[in-house]
Order: C-alpha cells, then structure tokens, then sequence
C-alpha cells in the first residue's frame, strides 16, 4: 500500500532542510501528456532530464521560500542541456530552490553536478521502441550503473504503467543517502517507457 504523501511546509525558511532529493524526468513521457506548441524539450531527443533538486525534510519539504533574487539569462543558458526549459529552470528556482540556502548559480551548479552524478545506462539514452520491462529490472539497470547508489536511495514514480520520473535521495553533500518518510515506490510490477523523441539537436 502507498503510503500517504507528506505535506509541503510553503513558505518554509531558506536553507533548513535534512536532503535534496534529485528528480530525473523521463522526458518521452512528459511530451506526450503534456506537450504544449511552445515546448521546445518536445522537439529534441531527450531521455532523462532534470526535473528538479528538491531540498526535503524527513517528513514533509519546504516549498516557495522567501527569496527576491532572479535566474540569471547566463545561469538558464548554461542550465538548458539538462533541464531544457526556460520556464521550469524559473519555476523550480523559485518553488525549490530558495529553500536551499544559497544564490540561484550555486543553486543551479548544484543540479548540475547531481544530475552528472548519476550514470544513465546506454539502452535508456537512445531508446527508439517502447521497452516493456518489470520494475525490479529498471532498478537493477539503475543500481548496477551506479554502484554507490543504495537501493534506499532510489524511488521509481508512474502514471499509470508509464514511466514518470526516477528520483534519487541525496545528502546536503551531494552523495547517495536512503529516502526519509513518505517516499515510495509509485510503480507495479511493469513498467513502459516510451520511446525516445527523434529530432536534431
């Protein structure tokens, strides 16, 4: 059984949090439920992007912490290879990244290094067939790709059958650490990615 999710505490204060919790968008998935005319993530072949680091407490998280500072443009063109929208890089700063205690760039060089932290495995950077397969194994692919990873560390988020997101806990440090409460498995047993988009880069 799911368990319910915790709260978010809106309005929380800046830079008190236990973890970050990494969030890695199959990006097929949301093109195809969500796909807008001027999205352009959706006409380029992207697997896994960043969705977001999120700061969290053991229960709960912080959300839209009081912060007047902008993204810079600098910041969003050095950001869009991984998290390839102008408008999610704005959104997440200021929904996410206020409550972790530091200036948007550093903020955002900390996605960055997150996110390069984790090792995709060849077959799901250029899938271009649906892949039907159980969720252990998509697990296993992860875990075996990223040895330091504990399983703990690593939930696995559908709708439906279909592949949402995979999210990995992680220290204030950066390094892999078991998710706290609340955080679980929203999968069955079978998974199904969608293939991913064709395009130029």
């Amino acid at each position: 059984m799911l368990l319910a999710m915790p709260r978010v505490q809106a309005g929380g204060s800046a830079g008190v949090f236990d973890y970050y919790l990494l969030s890695l968008s199959w990006s097929p998935e949301y093109c195809a439920t969500t796909r807008r005319d001027d999205e352009p993530q959706c006409d380029r072949p992207y697997a896994f992007v960043a969705h977001g680091l999120w700061p969290q407490h053991e229960r709960g998280w912080p959300s839209d912490c009081a912060s007047k500072e902008r993204v810079s443009d600098a910041t969003i063109e050095r950001m869009l290879p991984l998290m390839p929208s102008r408008g999610l890089i704005i959104h997440e700063w200021r929904k996410h990244g206020t409550c972790s205690g530091l200036k948007a760039d550093r903020y955002f060089a900390q996605v960055e290094q997150a996110y390069r932290s984790v090792m995709i495995p060849p077959r799901y950077q250029r899938l271009r067939e649906p892949l039907s397969l159980s969720a252990g194994e998509l697990r296993r692919d992860l875990l075996a790709a990223n040895p330091g990873i504990p399983q703990q560390a690593l939930v696995l988020q559908c709708a439906g059958r279909y592949l949402q997101e995979v999210r990995i806990c992680l220290d204030r440090g950066l390094s892999p650490r078991a998710c706290g409460a609340g955080l679980r498995d929203r999968c069955g047993d079978r998974v199904l990615l969608r293939p991913v988009r064709t395009g130029s880069r």
